[in-house]
């Protein structure tokens, strides 16, 4: 990745809003999206649709190094077929979180990861951005949020859709995956030493979102 691409990590756990804020922010900016969950997300989609067992981390990094993915339009495809909604469920986010934690996994993703900061700037949304997928970046956020207002958050994106939801579970949920996230050996889910730490909880998008394009302003000198 060329030194002089100018790069904002925004890190933190799931329905902590960082997916949102930083669609928005890359559209203020008119930079790039990497959206790293989703990777993890199609690994832990493709292990469930071959019937793999998530003991068998060889075969699952394999699966990984040999991802045939294409980004576009809003849509995600995985072997020509539109998997967009179908990575988006509890399911799939409780097997991404599964196959995050195999080192052999993270190290078949990385260099993906990493090409995809390019001029004019990158956006990276995820867990490890900023403490080891983007180490030099410009601008860190690690961004955060109880897990009961996480999980009324996710609870209501769910209701909204027609989705049956249950909030003690979800909750439940949440800290499950928060605990395996954060205690995992291949790069935890914590906040870089040179991050800025934003508690979302009591706090809208768009208050979060001026907060990081204020930060990217004074580092970047980017208008406001």
């Amino acid at each position: 990745m060329p030194d002089q691409v100018s790069v904002i990590t925004i890190d933190g756990p799931s329905g902590s809003g960082k997916g949102t804020v930083t669609q928005r922010v890359a559209d203020r900016l008119d930079w790039r999206v990497l959206d790293s969950g989703a990777l993890y997300r199609l690994v832990g989609y493709a292990v469930n649709q071959a019937g793999i067992g998530f003991e068998n981390q060889n075969k699952i990094s394999q699966i990984a190094s040999t991802l045939n993915v294409e980004f576009g339009g809003g849509r995600i495809l995985l072997d020509g077929a539109d998997v967009t909604d179908l990575i988006r469920t509890e399911t799939a986010g409780n097997n991404a979180s599964k196959v995050a934690a195999m080192p052999g996994v993270r190290a078949a993703l990385l260099g993906w990861q990493r090409d995809y900061a390019q001029f004019p700037g990158l956006v990276a949304d995820g867990r490890d951005m900023g403490t080891t997928v983007f180490p030099q970046a410009g601008v860190k956020i690690f961004l955060t949020a109880s897990a009961a207002e996480r999980a009324q958050r996710r609870y209501k994106q769910l209701k909204e859709k027609g989705l049956s939801a249950n909030l003690a579970a979800l909750t439940a949920e949440i800290e499950e995956r928060d605990a395996r996230d954060r205690s995992r050996a291949a790069s935890p889910l914590v906040p870089a030493s040179d991050a800025i730490e934003i508690d979302s909880t009591a706090m809208g998008i768009d208050e979060v979102v001026k907060m990081v394009l204020r930060r990217a302003h004074e580092v970047f000198a980017i208008p406001l």
